[in-house]
């Protein structure tokens, strides 16, 4: 079934914590401007633009929704629940921190028929939380994630990508602690300096360096290898593109790009390509035939896989689209070897190429 979801963008005026890569200011108390009034009105303009057959999702973004006002978090779901109740929506999902999820608050969301909620977690390392003025540790998240569980809600959780003193080791080792966490869903997101930030300050005093494009890239293939190994569902890998997140504008600085994930995984398909070239001492050619929604991952971002094996291996790349299930592959080489493969199956190579 196709998934839709109705975002729901709830600004607050003020935080629990000022992390260092926000700009939400904290004030005297935690509250929002959005109003069941305003929750109502874009469920409404949402949902003649929906397919009937389309699961429809309203999700509650921009920060830490348990965390503001008890009376305002129970206006804005009920106008959501009234929704869910009628069969128009099947699943309302929130984002919230880790210090603020607890039995009482659980039990109240399920009354209000949330379904889903995302931990912004970030890392699971101690000196990265706490150098990235997070305001929780790690002992936090593996409470509330296994109170989110226990209640039957589903799991969410959120990953960053180069925050301060962050390593690809330490990367790494907050994806394999996730995945001992049985989350439903995971989302990447690579460190970004946004304007008027506790991070742009460090950067202009030359006390932080982001992590370039490539580096990014080289550490989240691996990560993406091992959720999809241990069958988590990545459903975002980077910031979404607005007239704001790009370069120049609200981000000063990082590894941004509008197709992050496609980089990555086109990333990951060149490993593979590379290794079965060398296990079969490919000469010449290596041909892919693919369903036509994998041909851009396999020759690369701006054809940068073709490149690299014609400049590197002189070895022609090419692709030829096939009536073939998305999650299949067949790898033809020069010397008439047809491999016939899975996704999963180059994941698991992936695997032990990449010594996880």
């Amino acid at each position: 079934m196709k998934k839709r979801i109705i975002p729901i963008f709830v600004p607050h005026r003020g935080c629990p914590h000022d992390c260092i890569f926000c700009n939400q200011k904290k004030i005297t108390g935690v509250s929002t401007d959005v109003t069941s009034k305003d929750v109502r009105k874009i469920i409404e303009e949402y949902l003649p633009t929906i397919d009937k057959d389309a699961s429809v999702e309203v999700a509650f973004f921009g920060g830490s929704f348990t965390a503001i006002d008890e009376k305002i978090q129970n206006d804005l779901l009920s106008v959501a629940k009234e929704y869910v109740e009628k069969g128009l929506i099947q699943d309302i999902r929130m984002s919230t921190r880790p210090d603020c999820i607890s039995e009482d608050i659980l039990n109240r969301l399920k009354k209000y028929n949330v379904s889903i909620i995302e931990l912004g977690v970030q890392s699971m390392d101690e000196n990265v939380l706490i150098d990235s003025v997070r305001g929780h540790d790690a002992e936090e998240v593996i409470k509330s994630a296994k109170l989110i569980k226990e209640s039957g809600i589903k799991l969410g959780l959120q990953m960053m990508v180069g925050l301060p003193s962050d390593t690809e080791e330490k990367c790494i080792d907050t994806a394999r602690q996730f995945i001992k966490l049985k989350p439903d869903c995971v989302r990447i997101y690579p460190t970004l300096v946004v304007k008027d930030t506790g991070l742009e300050v460090l950067l202009n005093k030359g006390e932080y360096k982001p992590f370039s494009l490539e580096k990014c890239i080289q550490i989240v293939k691996k990560l993406l290898t091992l959720y999809y190994v241990n069958n988590i569902n990545v459903i975002r890998v980077g910031l979404q593109a607005t007239e704001d997140i790009q370069i120049g504008k609200a981000v000063v600085d990082g590894p941004h790009h509008p197709a992050f994930r496609e980089l990555a995984e086109g990333e990951m398909i060149k490993d593979y390509l590379i290794y079965i070239a060398k296990e079969d001492n490919v000469q010449e050619d290596i041909i892919v035939k693919t369903n036509k929604k994998n041909v851009s991952r396999i020759i690369g971002n701006k054809k940068s896989n073709s490149l690299y094996m014609k400049d590197n291996m002189k070895i022609n790349l090419k692709t030829k689209e096939d009536d073939i299930d998305i999650n299949c592959l067949e790898i033809i080489l020069d010397n008439n070897k047809s491999l016939k493969i899975t996704m999963n199956d180059i994941y698991s190579s992936l695997y032990n190429i990449y010594n996880l």
